[in-house]
């Protein structure tokens, strides 16, 4: 059973062996995770091309014969090594022996010996979603994620940047975690608030938001007290 994990491949050290459409799609995904990224093929897609033109990631020009003594030359082991070439047994090849190597591996016409996938992924603001269909769909994932962006509204946006407003001062102001989920969730549905903010009157949200959590407070001190 897979789960759907938000990891952080910051400064990790990514193969990724391909040089076309496939493997630039998962160039971006992983240069906007800040990875450390080498592309390693006989080609290359221009657009591959002109990101190595701008230092973003490194290439190396390589016809691989020989699956395991490639991932054995490598001269720093990567933490991943992703196979999107169009030859379906040096794709498995790749990413047996790089596994064997301890490191992550990405398939893409192998979803069994994956470690990860990459979910159709939906990206608005402070908001990410991935929809993943376990590999068996990478098409209806895409319909569904363009089905879910058009959910999202300003107001759902706005709603987040007012919960990350609040919720330190609560930690401040309120102690118990329980009641701190309940003062958050009233915020959430309180209609004055949802106004405000289908208005995109962020700060007068903030404002009213403080006004309930000083109540809260204040109940809940004074119940302490009695």
């Amino acid at each position: 059973m897979r789960l759907i994990l938000d990891l952080n491949f910051e400064g990790k050290h990514v193969v990724i062996v391909g040089g076309g459409a496939e493997a630039y799609r998962k160039i971006l995904s992983f240069l906007d995770a800040d990875s450390k990224i080498l592309v390693v093929s006989r080609k290359f897609l221009d657009d591959i091309h002109t990101l190595h033109q701008l230092q973003k990631i490194d290439l190396l020009k390589k016809d691989i014969v020989d699956a395991e003594a490639f991932v054995n030359s490598l001269s720093n082991s990567p933490d991943v090594l992703v196979a999107v070439t169009d030859d379906h047994n040096l794709n498995f090849q790749l990413a047996k022996h790089a596994k064997a190597a301890g490191c992550m591996v990405y398939c893409v016409d192998n979803p069994a010996i994956s470690d990860f996938m990459f979910p159709a992924l939906a990206k608005i603001d402070d908001v990410k979603i991935a929809v993943s269909t376990s590999g068996k769909s990478p098409t209806m994932a895409r319909v569904l994620r363009q089905k879910i962006e058009k959910m999202i509204t300003n107001e759902d946006l706005l709603q987040i940047k007012l919960q990350d407003y609040i919720r330190p001062i609560l930690k401040q102001q309120i102690p118990e975690q329980k009641i701190r989920k309940i003062v958050l969730s009233e915020i959430v549905e309180d209609a004055h608030i949802n106004k405000l903010l289908r208005k995109g009157k962020l700060e007068a949200a903030e404002q009213f938001a403080l006004g309930i959590a000083e109540s809260f407070r204040d109940k809940n001190q004074a119940l302490k007290e009695a």
